[in-house]
């Protein structure tokens, strides 16, 4: 079991930058690909970015490469969302997922019902 709490959201104006945390509970989070989704009211839950269990690969959506960089910190069970140059269509809860039994296949870290367990969000707001 894994249990996930995001943290950093807020409310910023258009070409600012915000940090978004995910704090996880467990032994096993080395193990697990981490992701972050957002979801807009009225819209699907959609991929953002993803970040394998050692970090060396991640993968990110068209509409924030570039603007945004995942990581993570194995040794403080923490992944990050750096998001710069926010637009005000990136306004969303923003939501920190844990993928576990990754095995390589890339196409199913962008598949929202891959991942086992989900924090509660976090509602970033971008002014324009």
């Amino acid at each position: 079991q894994v249990q996930l709490v995001e943290s950093g959201g807020g409310l910023v104006q258009a070409g600012g930058s915000l940090r978004l945390s995910c704090a996880a509970s467990g032994r096993t989070f080395s193990s697990y690909a981490m992701g972050w989704f957002r979801q807009a009211p009225g819209n699907e839950r959609e991929f953002v970015a993803a970040i394998i269990w050692s970090g060396g690969s991640t993968y990110y959506a068209d509409s924030v490469k570039g603007r945004f960089t995942i990581s993570r910190d194995n040794a403080k069970n923490t992944v990050y969302l750096q998001m710069n140059s926010l637009r005000p269509e990136d306004t969303a809860v923003y939501y920190c997922a844990a993928f576990r039994g990754y095995t390589g296949s890339s196409l199913r870290l962008y598949d929202r019902y891959r991942y086992d367990y989900w924090g509660q969000g976090t509602q970033v707001t971008v002014s324009s």
